[in-house]
């Protein structure tokens, strides 16, 4: 009985939440993956600075430029779809990889760690975006050589995907040397992470934007698949 006079029932326990983990975190990784394939599709679209054509001349650089804004705001839109998306994929994949690897394993956060990489390479890919999509509407107020610079700038930094290389090598340890997924995800990611890492590490870096994107599309359907199979 309180003070007051009144009596007051106990608090009922409040049941904890036993369900694990939902698969929504891993649907996001394939889809921020099947965006990066695209934003990459369409980066290879834009290819004034690389036409033999055109190489050397940047009025003519700039003038084929300015007709490709179709395939520059398909890979602002996918490429920042990507970016954000990514970063879902890294929080829910290093809480995944925890629950199966020891408790002080680095494993997890180096996973993470490499999706975030990614998603800081892909926003800067697309930072010259808003200036040229406006920009090429009008090349008389526009700098030749500023229109030369933002196509090559467009034609590499967004393929430095080498950050999922690293996360899927991490995957493919958890996997592999853990059992923290079912055997398959690890192997795919030896292949398409290892694959991924080692173009990014040589002279060849940008050939990363091939199989990058596709490691993150196949680990999230494939943890997706995993964990609903396990419920």
């Amino acid at each position: 009985m309180n003070t007051l006079g009144t009596e007051t029932e106990p608090l009922a326990p409040i049941a904890p939440d036993r369900r694990g983990p939902g698969s929504l975190w891993a649907w996001t990784g394939a889809v921020a993956g099947l965006a990066g394939v695209v934003g990459i599709q369409a980066s290879m679209a834009m290819s004034a600075a690389y036409n033999e054509r055109t190489a050397g001349n940047a009025v003519a650089i700039m003038t084929e430029f300015a007709g490709h804004r179709t395939p520059m705001l398909v890979m602002h839109l996918t490429l920042m779809v990507s970016t954000t998306l990514l970063l879902v994929f890294a929080a829910g994949l290093q809480r995944r990889l925890r629950a199966g690897t020891p408790e002080f394993s680095l494993v997890p956060t180096v996973a993470a760690f490499g999706l975030v990489l990614t998603s800081v390479a892909t926003l800067m890919g697309t930072g010259l975006d808003t200036e040229l999509l406006f920009g090429l509407g009008n090349t008389d107020q526009m700098v030749p050589e500023v229109a030369v610079f933002a196509s090559h700038w467009m034609g590499t930094i967004p393929w430095l995907w080498v950050g999922a290389g690293v996360s899927g090598v991490a995957v493919a340890v958890a996997v592999l040397h853990h059992r923290a997924a079912p055997r398959w995800i690890g192997w795919a990611s030896i292949v398409l992470g290892g694959l991924t890492l080692l173009l990014g590490i040589s002279p060849l870096q940008y050939m990363a934007g091939f199989t990058g994107p596709v490691w993150v599309l196949v680990a999230g359907v494939g943890f997706a698949l995993a964990d609903r199979r396990a419920r």
